[in-house]
C-alpha cells in the first residue's frame, strides 16, 4: 500500500472514535479464559542476565525530562550497566503483586492502556564489555536479554532508515515493537492508537533515563518496515516494528554485515486463540514505507506546527529553575509510579501544574519534526483545582511559558462525561488533552504522520506522569469521547483531534 493515500488514516481515525452511539450499541465482551499472556516469551533461547545492581545517578527527575546538554553528553561508549539502567527505567518490573484468585500481577515501569503491557524492546547492539555484538529481545520476566542473532547488524537498522545520521553513530539501537493481540483482546481495532500511546510513554522514559546517564537518544519513525521486522525475525502483521532508537555517538559503523537468515525461533502462544483486526492491520500496512530511498524522503519532509497568536486573558506559569526543582531523584520517581485510582480535593500549586506542562513540551529529538522544538500536538488543560487559577478551560502556549483562557467556568461533572463518564475525570483537579490538526499532518507525511502523531502524544503524556509523580501528585491515562472533547475546546480546537488525555491531582487511597 502507499503511505502518500493519507484517506485512509483519517478514515481509521473516524472510525475509531468513542461517541455516545458507539458505546451503546458496543456488544463486547473479555473472555477471560483467552486472555493473553503479557509478555513474550522465547522457548529454548538462553537468558543473559543484566546487572541486578543498576547505576544510580541523583538526578532530579525533572531535570531529566529536560534536553541532554551537549556539553554534559559522555563521550564514553554505553556500558552494560548503561543498558541495564536504561532498559529497567522504560520497561522494567518495579513490582510484583499477588492476588487471590488471580495470581502474580507485575507492575512496569511505564504506563500501559489496561496494563496488558503489548510493548517489546529489542537492542542490536555492537561489541561491548559482557554483551558480545548481536541482536537481542529483552524479556523484563527475568531481567534478561536473549540473542537471536550473533554479529552487528546495526547497518541494517541505519540503512532501513535511509541512511538516517543520527543513528549511524549509535553503539546500540533498541527497536520498539507491538505485538497487538496483547492489546486487541480488550480494545480491539482502536489499539492501534495505543500502540503508539503505549510506545511513547516507554520512551518517555527512556529519554530520561538516557540523560540521566549522559548519554544522547534519538527517536526514528521513518524505516523500511520489512527490513526491520525481518531482522528481528518476527511474524508480521501479528507483531510488528514501530519505532528505533539510536542511543549514543561516535561508534565506528559495522563493516560489514553478517547473513540474516530466517530463524523461525519458537515462541510461546500467548492464548488459545488469537483474533485479527483488520482495520488495524490495514492502516498500518498503509503507514509503511518500502524502500531507504522512500524513508530519507518521509525523513526530509518534516512536520511544522505553530498555535495561533493567543487573543484570550493570559495566566502566566510560576517561574522555575534548576535551583528549585522537587529532589525526587529519576529512578526513585520511575519506581514510585503508577496509575491513580483516586484523587483529593486539594488544590495542585501554579509551580506544579507549570512544572508538568513545561515537561511535557521539552524538545523531542526525533525524525519527523523540522526541528527538536517543533512538535505536532497542543496541551489544552481543563482546571478545576490550581491555586490562583480559576476554573475553565486553556490552551497552552510553551513559546510564551503562559495559558490562554479559552471559556471561563469548568464542571466536574461535564469533565466526567468527556471521560466516558468515569469518576477520575470528575475527580481529578487537572484534566490535560493533547490535540492536533490530522489533516495537515497526513498531507504532509502521509499515513506514517498518524503514527507521529500519535506516538508523539503518547511520549508527552508519558512525561507528564513522570513530572506528576516527582512533584508528589498521582496521574492515569483515562479515554474519551473523541468529537465532544473537540466540541469542549471549540472554537479553538475546531477540526482537531483527541490524541491523548491524562489526569492528576493529588492520590486519595481506596
Amino acid at each position: 500500500m502507499d503511505n502518500w493515500h493519507s484517506e485512509l488514516a483519517l478514515t481509521y481515525h473516524e472510525e475509531t472514535k468513542h461517541s455516545y452511539q458507539s458505546l451503546r450499541d458496543d456488544r463486547h465482551f473479555l473472555d477471560w479464559g483467552n486472555q493473553p499472556q503479557p509478555l513474550k516469551s522465547y522457548r529454548g533461547l538462553q537468558a543473559i542476565p543484566l546487572p541486578a545492581e543498576l547505576p544510580t545517578t541523583q538526578m532530579p527527575a525533572l531535570r531529566a525530562l529536560a534536553p541532554l546538554d551537549p556539553m554534559a553528553a559522555r563521550t564514553l561508549p554505553v556500558t552494560l550497566p548503561d543498558l541495564a539502567y536504561i532498559l529497567f527505567a522504560a520497561a522494567g518490573i518495579t513490582r510484583r503483586r499477588t492476588y487471590p484468585g488471580y495470581g502474580e500481577m507485575l507492575f512496569r515501569a511505564a504506563a500501559c492502556t489496561g496494563a496488558l503491557y503489548h510493548i517489546d524492546l529489542y537492542i542490536v547492539t555492537a561489541e561491548m564489555p559482557g554483551l558480545s555484538a548481536g541482536v537481542y529481545h529483552f524479556d523484563p520476566r527475568d531481567f534478561a536479554v536473549r540473542q537471536l542473532r550473533a554479529g552487528d547488524y546495526r547497518q541494517v537498522l541505519v540503512e532501513a532508515s535511509g541512511d538516517n545520521p543520527a543513528l549511524r553513530g549509535a553503539p546500540v539501537l533498541i527497536v520498539g515493537s507491538d505485538t497487538f493481540w496483547r492489546n486487541t483482546w480488550k480494545y480491539r481495532a482502536r489499539a492501534y492508537r495505543h500502540s503508539f500511546w503505549d510506545t511513547g510513554t516507554i520512551l518517555a522514559n527512556l529519554l530520561a533515563a538516557a540523560t540521566a546517564r549522559g548519554l544522547p537518544a534519538h527517536l526514528a519513525l521513518g524505516f523500511v518496515d520489512a527490513s526491520v521486522n525481518a531482522l528481528l525475525d518476527i511474524e508480521t502483521p501479528r507483531e510488528v516494528a514501530l519505532v528505533l532508537v539510536g542511543l549514543g555517538a561516535g561508534a565506528p559503523p559495522a563493516t560489514m554485515v553478517p547473513a540474516m537468515p530466517a530463524l523461525h525461533l519458537d515462541v510461546a502462544p500467548l492464548s488459545a486463540e488469537e483474533h485479527h483486526y483488520h482495520a488495524l492491520e490495514i492502516i498500518h500496512a498503509a503507514s509503511a514505507l518500502e524502500a531507504p530511498d522512500e524513508a530519507l524522503e518521509w525523513r526530509e519532509v518534516v512536520a511544522t506546527h505553530g498555535l495561533p497568536e493567543a487573543t484570550g486573558a493570559i495566566v502566566p506559569l510560576a517561574p522555575t529553575s534548576v535551583e528549585n526543582l522537587p529532589p525526587a531523584v529519576l529512578e526513585a520517581v520511575i519506581r514510585r509510579r503508577g496509575s491513580a485510582r483516586g484523587f483529593t480535593s486539594q488544590a495542585l500549586s501554579l509551580a506544579q501544574l507549570s512544572n508538568v506542562l513545561v515537561a511535557a513540551t521539552q524538545p523531542i529529538p526525533a525524525d519527523y519534526l523540522a526541528t527538536p522544538r517543533s512538535r505536532l500536538n497542543d496541551l489544552y488543560c481543563l482546571i478545576h483545582a490550581v491555586e490562583g487559577v480559576a476554573f475553565g478551560s486553556y490552551v497552552w502556549h510553551p513559546p510564551l511559558q503562559s495559558l490562554e483562557l479559552l471559556a471561563a467556568g469548568a464542571s466536574r461533572q461535564e469533565a466526567g462525561t468527556l471521560a466516558l463518564g468515569q469518576d477520575l475525570a470528575e475527580e481529578a483537579s487537572v484534566l490535560v488533552f493533547a490535540l492536533c490538526d490530522l489533516l495537515p499532518i497526513v498531507e504532509r507525511l502521509g499515513n506514517r504522520g498518524y503514527r507521529a502523531a500519535q506516538l508523539e502524544a503518547g511520549l508527552m503524556g508519558g512525561r507528564m506522569y513522570l513530572a506528576a509523580y516527582a512533584q508528589g501528585l498521582g496521574a492515569t491515562g483515562l479515554t474519551f469521547l473523541d468529537d465532544d472533547v473537540t466540541a469542549y475546546f471549540a472554537p479553538h480546537a475546531a477540526a482537531k483531534s483527541v490524541m491523548f488525555l491524562l489526569a492528576m491531582g493529588y492520590t486519595a487511597r481506596r
